[in-house]
């Protein structure tokens, strides 16, 4: 498979809420409307601005996608695939999604986190919407290179609070855990009852799912395999500063908001429920560190994962201070990829002279991850 051509080829046919059989392929494309039961929103958020009103339509209703084998009306196993942070498009992990889909057999759910892809308005990905806030950014901040139409959007709403980060993470977490009751209960019209739920996570989403694992709502993961790619970091050894995320000045915020500015010196006092905790528990190494690693530990044969070796945004060494190092060097596979690549884009497009080597690692990896979910 040419990655780049495949991705192109899927981009093409892929239209959020048309369900679609995939050309030459025996996998259906098919989508499945979502109501959050949780109400957004932050007290003193401004609300006659665009970019930073916590109540936005698209978050509460929208629509995700699931890859299934055609002509199947009942799944028993479905992969939950989480996407990074500041992605306003599905693209990049439709190649994603088709392999795990295709070489496992399971069903393969799309399911955004708050305020990104499908659930942000299109306006958020608008240059000409977007460029006032860019010029105020600069007038303010300077001439920030780190800026950029990609991530002015995340990086105002975090600058102007970055208590969202968390905010948002609560929702997609309880959101989650709104879909997969709903899916073991047998209420979903595509998954059987009781259908086994795995994971398949990349960079932040990765961050999501172990706060996920770690408080095991109601037994939901309890015999759930996850893997991670290019994530599994501990908090405060991330580097989220880049043109595809998020700003300078809305990282150095970010970072001192959670590690000791307002919330952390509430969360000292007042250690909140189990999901405040987890989240908590994931900001430094050792923040309640013998009870996280002891979690990673046990689950270790249900636990997998790749890391890149020149990932700045979620680097290896992070990997160990949230797993602990016995779990992270044995469930996480440390690679180097022979072409440029970066956290952002592990798998170039129109890589020209490399493109084969792109091809062949995007198939070294997901053939691991494929196994391993597989399983």
């Amino acid at each position: 498979m040419d990655y780049s051509d495949r991705m192109q080829e899927l981009a093409v046919q892929f239209q959020i809420g048309k369900d679609v059989h995939l050309e030459n392929t025996d996998l259906t494309l098919r989508f499945f409307p979502f109501h959050s039961h949780i109400t957004s929103g932050i007290s003193d958020s401004i609300l006659n601005n665009t970019i930073v009103a916590d109540f936005v339509g698209e978050n509460e209703q929208f629509e995700y996608p699931v890859f299934v084998h055609t002509g199947k009306t009942k799944c028993n196993e479905v992969i939950v695939l989480l996407h990074g942070l500041n992605e306003r498009s599905w693209t990049k992990y439709l190649p994603w999604a088709e392999y795990l889909c295709r070489e496992t057999g399971k069903a393969v759910l799309l399911f955004p986190i708050a305020y990104h892809v499908n659930r942000s308005p299109v306006t958020w990905s608008n240059p000409r919407f977007l460029q006032k806030i860019i010029d105020l950014r600069r007038k303010i901040n300077g001439h920030d290179r780190s800026l950029s139409f990609a991530n002015v959007a995340l990086s105002e709403r975090l600058s102007d609070n970055p208590y969202r980060f968390y905010n948002s993470g609560r929702q997609s977490y309880f959101d989650i855990v709104q879909l997969i009751s709903g899916i073991k209960r047998g209420k979903h019209p595509l998954f059987a009852k009781d259908t086994k739920v795995d994971v398949f996570a990349y960079s932040i989403g990765a961050f999501l799912s172990q706060i996920l694992f770690l408080t095991n709502p109601d037994g939901l993961f309890s015999d759930s395999r996850l893997f991670m790619f290019c994530g599994g970091s501990i908090f405060n050894a991330m580097y989220g500063e880049s043109r595809s995320i998020m700003d300078k000045k809305s990282f150095e915020r970010l970072l001192e908001y959670y590690q000791t500015g307002f919330w952390a010196e509430k969360i000292a006092l007042q250690t909140g429920d189990d999901v405040m905790k987890a989240f908590y528990s994931m900001i430094a190494s050792d923040n309640a560190k013998e009870s996280r690693v002891e979690v990673f530990r046990q689950m270790k044969q249900r636990l997998g994962g790749v890391s890149l070796a020149l990932d700045r945004v979620i680097p290896y060494a992070g990997i160990v201070a949230a797993l602990g190092h016995d779990c992270a060097s044995k469930n996480i596979t440390l690679l180097d990829l022979p072409y440029d690549y970066t956290h952002e884009n592990p798998f170039p497009v129109n890589a020209g002279n490399n493109q084969q080597e792109v091809n062949r690692s995007f198939q070294r990896i997901f053939e691991q991850a494929a196994g391993f979910l597989g399983n």
